[in-house]
């Protein structure tokens, strides 16, 4: 299964706009189809300003090294079967509690822009799945997003004071010079915590030719930052994903305590 054309056609170069709320129509229809078809892990509905969404726990498979919160891109969901279902149930099957969150959505047809003031309802839903995994008792939480969920872990990850995350994984993220929301050199700047910067060889142009100046940014101000290219992957690290698991639980085993 492929993202649909319309979201690897997606600017990100994101202008402020109209749209105001995450499309809960479309969080329930996937949510519908991912419960009835769920077979690892557990669905659970947790609350964001007063609204329930959808969110998948994978516990881990014997004793727990650390847990991770993660973050789908534009349009689609907690159980999309590129990056993020690999991540949800391998690093499971490794000793990791998984987490992986429904993140707002709008239509397909939203234009790229219109997700700019969605990022308003990033910290709750992030707040509530760090609740959630701090019941388990486990005290090393790390976010791992992909493409634009890489924008709202970041945008988080400044906007909250003292946020209670280890690291920070992005996959495939990229440069927006224009919103200092999503200026990911400007952020790398201001995160103080563990960064991986992952992305692949034949990724797409935004975050190929943006590598340079994210390593330079996030070297610049933070002696944790790292940034790795997987030869051969592309953003969605199609046939890649055995790696893909592997070099992202690699560096949590070297950030976890």
């Amino acid at each position: 299964m492929k993202y649909p054309k319309w979201v690897c056609a997606l600017p990100l170069a994101l202008l402020c706009l109209s749209a105001t709320a995450s499309d809960l129509a479309k969080e329930k229809r996937w949510a519908d189809q991912i419960v009835d078809e769920l077979i690892d892990g557990e669905a659970l509905w947790l609350k964001a300003d007063s609204e329930e969404f959808l969110s998948i726990y994978t516990p881990a498979e014997g004793s727990a090294k650390g847990s991770v919160i993660l973050m789908h891109g534009i349009g689609v969901h907690p159980n999309w079967p590129q990056v993020i279902y690999p991540l949800r149930v391998q690093l499971a099957e490794r000793g990791w509690n998984t987490l992986s969150l429904q993140m707002p959505i709008l239509p397909n047809e939203a234009k790229a822009e219109e997700y700019l003031p969605l990022l308003d309802e990033v910290a709750p839903r992030i707040d509530a799945g760090v609740a959630t995994l701090q019941d388990q008792g486990v005290t090393d939480l790390f976010l791992i997003g992909h493409s634009f969920g890489t924008g709202m872990a970041r945008h988080y990850l400044v906007a909250t004071e003292r946020p209670k995350i280890k690291g920070l994984v992005a996959i495939g993220m990229s440069v927006n010079r224009e919103h200092p929301q999503l200026n990911s050199l400007e952020a790398l700047t201001k995160i103080s915590i563990p960064i991986l910067d992952l992305y692949g060889e034949s990724d797409l142009d935004e975050v190929l030719n943006s590598a340079a100046d994210r390593k330079q940014a996030g070297q610049s101000a933070n002696p944790a930052y790292s940034q790795i290219v997987v030869p051969g992957a592309d953003h969605f690290f199609d046939g890649y994903e055995e790696i893909l698991v592997d070099t992202v639980e690699k560096w949590l085993l070297q950030h976890a305590r």
